[in-house]
């Protein structure tokens, strides 16, 4: 706040409370990524969607920066302790995530599409996750691309 000339005062009272603060960041931060990850995948030739996702989300430079990557792999630790409001919000930003992405999918049935994208999704956190914990840079590019390959056999083929 001091950066900008600001006094922290100032800044609340457009929150009605810290929770609320957060709420809004997290809105936002899924927002963000939603961006990147539609426009990652816009740029794929049609029917490589999916792969394209997955290989934009499980790459290093994904991976590497955690401030503007996906908030669900920088937070999943952390996530059980927020405060209600914030999961709740979180909820929502993966409900609609699942939504966007399952049709991308395979699968018979709506629901069936959407039970693959929460595995999917569930996966891909626990892959960048796992790979931002490891220090030796190997290792890390050992962890993504394993997954990778996994989840583009499994749901791309």
């Amino acid at each position: 706040m001091s950066k900008l000339d600001l006094t922290h005062g100032g800044f609340y009272k457009h929150f009605n409370s810290k929770e609320e603060l957060l709420v809004e960041a997290i809105a936002k931060a899924f927002d963000e990524t939603e961006s990147r990850f539609t426009e990652a995948v816009s740029k794929a030739k049609p029917g490589t969607e999916l792969k394209t996702l997955i290989e934009y989300y499980l790459s290093l430079e994904h991976c590497s920066n955690s401030a503007d990557g996906c908030p669900m792999a920088a937070l999943a630790s952390e996530i059980s302790r927020f405060p209600r409001a914030v999961r709740a919000e979180i909820d929502r930003a993966i409900k609609r995530r699942v939504k966007r992405v399952a049709g991308l999918l395979p699968g018979a049935t709506e629901k069936e599409r959407e039970r693959n994208c929460m595995a999917l999704l569930s996966g891909l956190i626990g892959t960048v996750s796992v790979a931002r914990a490891v220090v030796d840079p190997e290792v890390r590019k050992a962890v993504l691309d394993a997954s990778k390959a996994f989840y583009i056999k499994s749901f791309c083929n």
